[in-house]
């Protein structure tokens, strides 16, 4: 006797629940993941076995490279927009709205003021080029660091100031950061460091 043939039947899978898990989950990740600030210069910071965690808003970063150029970043567009019509003020310079807006955005910055209105001009992937070849003024002549800090705190006066220095960085590089930010009576900050594992012995 001959088998009986049974018809096969296409299968239907339903993948809505599938995709409405996929995009539920990627939209966590985006709204609790933290972005990582571009940076001019890449640092590598010294270990240490603090555990002490750095607040995530209103942060005012001093990133200090080797050679001792120094750049900074604030957390919140607004304080970069004040920030720099303040300083600006301090140093005969006006920035028109398109320019403060533009300033507002970065992640970091470091040009000296006579220079500020010609990096502005520059399209973006020129900034980032010509960034690291400048920084923030920090010397007994023109300290133009001592003017960044004393505008960004009159306009947040909830800035928690973090260094961030590269571990090779000369002590007397970071001595000088350190004396502009007593000059200010600034004498709590904090510094970015590494997580070192401590050895079990």
């Amino acid at each position: 006797m001959g088998k009986v043939k049974v018809k096969k039947k296409s299968m239907f899978i339903d993948m809505t629940a599938m995709s409405d898990v996929t995009v539920l989950l990627l939209t966590f990740f985006m709204l609790t993941g933290n972005f990582i600030k571009k940076e001019p210069v890449q640092v590598v910071t010294p270990g240490s076995v603090s555990e002490i965690k750095i607040p995530e808003t209103n942060i005012l970063q001093i990133l200090v490279e080797p050679s001792g150029k120094i750049f900074m970043s604030l957390d919140k567009q607004q304080d970069m927009a004040a920030t720099l019509e303040a300083v600006g003020k301090e140093y005969g310079l006006t920035f028109t709205p398109e320019e403060v807006k533009k300033f507002s955005v970065f992640q970091t910055f470091g040009v000296p003021m006579k220079n500020m209105r010609w990096f502005l001009s520059l399209p973006g992937e020129e900034q980032d080029k010509v960034l690291k070849d400048y920084g923030i003024p920090c010397d007994s002549v023109d300290n133009q660091f001592k003017a960044w800090i004393r505008n960004a705190r009159a306009t947040n006066r909830d800035l928690r100031i973090a260094i961030k220095a590269d571990q090779s960085t000369p002590y007397s590089v970071i001595k000088n950061v350190m004396s502009s930010l007593q000059d200010l009576k600034e004498n709590r900050y904090n510094l970015i460091t590494s997580l070192k594992k401590v050895s079990d012995e």
